[in-house]
C-alpha cells in the first residue's frame, strides 16, 4: 500500500521579506496527527530553517499558536484530521495582528504591552506580616472573577479580533479580560486606575462585541462578556464622578 501524503502550505518570510510567501510541503499523513506534528515533521525532515514556536505540546502553554486554514488555533490541540479533509490542503500561516519574527513564529511583546496598559497586574494592599485575606467562592465578584482567570496569553483571541486589526492600538480581548478579573478582585487596591486605563479610546469602548474572542478561545474563556462587564462598571464610575 502507498504512503498517504498530506499537502501543505506554510508561510515563509521575516519583517525584512516584504514578499513573504507559501511555499509548498508534502508530509507522510498519521493517524492522530496534529498541525504541530506536520510543523515539526517540516523543520525536522523536509527544512530546518523553517522557525516555530512550541513549548510543552499538550496545550498547557499556548505557544505553538498559528493560524490554520485561516484560523487562530493551538497547533499541539488541533487535529489534521479536524481541518482537512482527504485529498485537502493544510494551510498553516502565523497569528494575524502580531509582528511576524521568522515564518510561524511572531513578536509577543506589543501583546503583552497592552497588558500592562490595562494594568493588569494585581496591587494589593497587604504584605507578608498580615492575615491572609478571606474571599468567598460563593461572591458575586469572585465568581465573575474566576469565569476568566484561566487565560494563559496565548494570544488566540488576539488574533481573531477585527478590532485590533481595525485599530491596532486597541488594547484587545486578553489585555481586557485581564483587567476585569482584577477588577473583581476585591483584595486590589489599583481599582480606579486600572478603571481610567481602559476607559480610553483604545479601552473597552471600543469592542464591537462580535464575539470573534469567545468562540475560537482554546480555554472556553469569554472575553465578550468581561468587556461588557468593563463598560458597566466603567460608565458607573464616570456617573459617580470617579474617574
Amino acid at each position: 500500500m502507498s504512503e498517504s501524503l498530506l499537502q501543505v502550505r506554510i508561510w515563509r518570510g521575516g519583517p525584512a521579506d516584504q514578499d513573504g510567501r507559501f511555499v509548498e510541503y508534502q508530509v507522510p499523513r498519521l493517524e492522530s496527527q496534529t498541525v504541530l506534528d506536520v510543523v515539526t515533521h517540516v523543520q525536522r525532515s523536509v527544512d530546518p530553517t523553517l522557525s516555530y514556536r512550541f513549548a510543552c505540546r499538550v496545550g498547557m502553554c499556548g505557544s505553538c499558536a498559528m493560524t490554520v486554514n485561516g484560523q487562530a488555533r493551538w497547533s499541539c490541540r488541533t487535529h489534521v484530521s479536524k481541518v482537512v479533509d482527504e485529498g485537502g490542503v493544510l494551510e498553516i500561516a502565523p497569528l494575524s495582528n502580531l509582528p511576524v519574527v521568522k515564518d510561524l513564529a511572531t513578536d509577543m511583546s506589543g501583546f503583552f504591552d497592552k497588558w500592562a496598559q490595562a494594568r493588569g497586574r494585581f496591587q494589593g494592599g497587604q504584605t507578608r506580616h498580615d492575615d491572609f485575606a478571606k474571599v468567598s467562592p460563593q461572591s458575586r465578584e469572585r465568581q465573575a472573577a474566576d469565569a476568566g482567570i484561566e487565560c494563559i496569553g496565548c494570544a488566540v483571541c488576539y488574533a481573531s479580533c477585527d478590532v485590533v486589526q481595525w485599530r491596532p492600538e486597541f488594547l484587545g480581548p486578553a489585555a481586557l479580560n485581564r483587567a476585569w478579573t482584577l477588577v473583581n478582585d476585591v483584595r486590589d487596591t489599583d481599582q480606579t486606575e486600572r478603571l481610567r486605563a481602559v476607559a480610553g479610546d483604545a479601552g473597552c469602548h471600543s469592542c464591537h462585541t462580535q464575539g470573534s474572542c469567545t468562540e475560537r478561545c482554546p480555554k472556553g474563556l469569554a472575553p465578550t462578556m468581561g468587556i461588557a462587564g468593563l463598560k458597566r462598571t466603567v460608565a458607573r464610575a464616570a456617573v459617580k464622578g470617579q474617574l
